[in-house]
């Protein structure tokens, strides 16, 4: 029997990678590695590598602000940051699946620009 074959748009691809960050919810490393993975096997595509981009600034944004939050849970206000950072985490990354699988690539909101993103122009 010939094997069946499943086709993705990149508009699907891009959505399962921001979604991918959630993994990290159930085994703490595999919400870096799995959108990392998926961005490097399709990284020749101009909409995949964007949309990668923008997601390992958040990675890359939200272990420096964690980072901070551990520091700051000396003086008990870091408890409190790591769950505005939960919660900011959340709304961005589904924000994020949203936009790109409409086609719009945009960085998160509070994400260091490590990586040049070039945004969708707004209308």
């Amino acid at each position: 029997p010939k094997p069946i074959e499943i086709k993705t748009n990149n508009y699907d691809y891009a959505l399962v990678m921001h979604l991918s960050q959630f993994a990290s919810w159930m085994i703490p490393v595999l919400g870096i590695i799995a959108p990392l993975v998926l961005w490097l096997s399709r990284r020749e595509d101009p909409y995949i590598d964007q949309q990668g981009k923008v997601i390992m600034n958040w990675i890359c944004s939200s272990l420096i602000y964690a980072g901070i939050c551990w520091v700051l849970c000396l003086i008990l206000i870091g408890f409190l940051l790591f769950g505005v950072l939960a919660i900011l985490s959340l709304i961005f990354i589904i924000t994020g699946a949203m936009n790109a699988n409409k086609g719009i690539i945009k960085n998160y909101p509070l994400a260091i620009r490590f990586f040049t993103v070039e945004e969708t122009p707004q209308v």
